[in-house]
């Protein structure tokens, strides 16, 4: 028994599943999780010290590496100062007029601690601007785990929302309205019939939680056009692709603005941050000016915001991203090759520094599509990976993360573990 399995099992008897979040669990590809003990630049280093190349990023705020020595002084410094105050600190506005300069559509914004936080407090106030209930989410897209979104369909879109969780009361699922990522007809239809009854759309512009999807040619134009139509406040959930995809997220690489953005994983540097922020006249609804109520204790957290300045000043860099999106294509067409010369079929996107892999015969545009995927032969090849020093997604319905310390030298050690493990895939 390793290290690995002695303490999973040691966290299952007091931590409720062993884990803190559910996918780390590997219930989604069988086993044991690894427990790491440390990183740095691209690598992960287990319990046991072995060495893994990296592309989960810690779900993508990693982006210039683990422990990047900027980062790290940055928080140094910081601590010497206090941990929280729950008071005001020049680096929150500091931070914010930072951000502002990366998202220009972010008028005004807010930090919080978390994506879900970030998601939840925009659809209240978006619910508190128009003075409708009713929320439109999409398939395959996930906004973090508060109750208005873990919802599901219906038996058809106009059908209420079921609650996808014991513990989400039925009476606030109805609110919530589930359509087909990449279906303009459908969400025509839908705004057609009660576009007066909705507060707003929020959805990922580029999926990362169904895998990644990109948006089809005219389709986030048909979205913003309906919301403008019928006064719907569109909500761009960018907590994955903000930073990721581009310096200014989805909304600079599609040129949608949306009224409402949510932040989160790279603003923080590796620590728990979010944000959320858009329209002025949007914001200002927010309490202590207007009566929607949002609050956190720690939010705006000084050695938060310390890292996360550390973070956005090495992405403002000359040629950052155009070096991470190369290396991010170099890596996705290396493993396509590498597929195909085994025999076995791969679809793969990317922008920036995230990218998604399908075992799929034809490109993946829905969430059915994803669906279609071959599970049993990502498992497999998961294990594989794994086997041969690569950490990959523990579940095929996530995106994956490159960061500006993946070199050639890693994409090559990548690559040649994924030619053994599509041959063993094979055999």
């Amino acid at each position: 028994m390793n290290q690995s399995q002695l303490l999973f099992e040691q966290a299952s008897k007091s931590i409720a599943g062993g884990v803190n979040s559910p996918v780390r669990a590997f219930r989604a590809v069988g086993g044991t999780p690894v427990f790491f003990s440390h990183a740095k630049g691209p690598f992960l280093y287990d319990a046991d010290g072995q060495e893994y190349v990296d592309y989960i990023g810690s779900w993508g705020p990693m982006i210039a590496g683990h422990a990047n020595p900027q980062v790290l002084q940055a928080v140094r410094d910081a601590i010497e100062n206090g941990l929280s105050f729950g008071a005001p600190t020049a680096v929150e506005t500091e931070m914010a007029e930072r951000v502002k300069q990366f998202f220009p559509s972010m008028q005004k914004l807010r930090f919080c601690s978390s994506g879900t936080e970030a998601t939840m407090s925009a659809i209240r106030l978006a619910r508190g601007f128009t003075g409708r209930d009713t929320i439109v989410k999409f398939e395959g897209c996930y906004h973090g785990h508060s109750d208005s979104l873990l919802v599901k369909a219906g038996s058809g879109a106009l059908t209420f929302g079921v609650p996808s969780s014991p513990g989400v009361p039925a009476d606030l699922a109805k609110h919530t309205l589930n359509l087909p990522f990449n279906d303009l007809e459908a969400a025509t239809a839908l705004f057609d019939t009660i576009g007066d009854q909705i507060a707003c759309l929020i959805i990922e512009p580029i999926t990362g939680n169904m895998n990644m999807i990109l948006p089809k040619p005219g389709y986030l134009e048909g979205l913003r056009a309906l919301c403008d139509t019928h006064g719907v406040v569109l909500i761009f959930d960018e907590v994955m692709t903000g930073f990721r995809v581009a310096k200014g997220g989805a909304q600079a690489l599609t040129g949608i603005t949306p009224d409402l953005t949510c932040l989160g994983k790279i603003i923080g540097g590796g620590m728990p941050v979010g944000a959320f922020g858009g329209r002025a006249d949007i914001m200002d609804m927010l309490a202590p000016i207007g009566p929607v109520y949002q609050a956190g204790t720690l939010s705006g957290n000084p050695v938060a915001m310390a890292a996360g300045l550390a973070t956005l000043s090495l992405l403002d860099q000359p040629g950052f991203y155009d070096r991470l999106s190369h290396t991010t294509e170099q890596f996705v067409q290396g493993m396509i090759a590498a597929a195909e010369a085994q025999g076995v079929a791969m679809q793969g996107v990317s922008r920036g520094g995230m990218f998604g892999l399908f075992f799929a015969e034809q490109p993946v545009t829905s969430f059915a599509d994803v669906m279609a995927c071959d599970e049993s032969v990502f498992k497999q090849f998961f294990h594989l990976m794994l086997a041969r020093g690569v950490y990959l997604a523990p579940s095929m319905y996530e995106a994956g993360f490159i960061s500006s310390t993946h070199d050639d030298a890693v994409i090559e050690r990548t690559l040649a573990a994924a030619s053994e493990s599509f041959a063993a895939l094979t055999n």
